[in-house]
């Protein structure tokens, strides 16, 4: 993953220290108030977009793989969509981790589907676990009298 991070010491230094800022943020569930320069050159032209796309959905909300795949005026490219999620280099920062299968389910997730829901717990995200009940509901029930 050598384009990711800036080669000379003292810029992967600051790189560093940006990423670990967003990440302490994004896992608070607060957005950070600056990503790390990110170099997304290393994915085909396909991921690229897909990877923009993923950087504009705030944190507590969620789109389909075939949402985005209709953003990039690709329909029926949920599967490609997918695969794209699954090739991100930055998960989390590039929040591969707010996108759902179909019917609002998990789906995949590089760090396996616990990871994603914990994330999406964070983040206060509505999605539908794999029982099939809507995981929002499920906490405000325990929650609230």
């Amino acid at each position: 993953v050598p384009k990711l991070v800036p080669k000379p010491a003292g810029l992967a230094k600051c790189w560093l220290a940006s990423a670990t800022a967003a990440l302490e943020s994004l896992l608070l569930g607060l957005p950070p108030r600056r990503l790390p320069p990110l170099d997304l050159s290393v994915g085909t032209e396909f991921q690229q977009l897909v990877w923009r796309q993923l950087l504009k959905i705030p944190p507590g909300q969620t789109r389909s793989y075939g949402e985005i795949a209709g953003r990039l005026a690709k329909p029926g490219a949920s599967r490609a969509v997918g695969s794209a999620c699954g090739a991100n280099p930055i998960p989390i920062i590039v929040p591969c981790h707010r996108v759902l299968a179909a019917h609002r389910r998990i789906g995949g997730f590089s760090g396996g589907p616990g990871w994603k829901q914990r994330l999406l717990r964070i983040e206060q995200a509505e999605f539908v676990d794999e029982l099939g009940t809507t995981e929002l509901d499920t906490f405000y029930r325990t929650v609230t009298p």
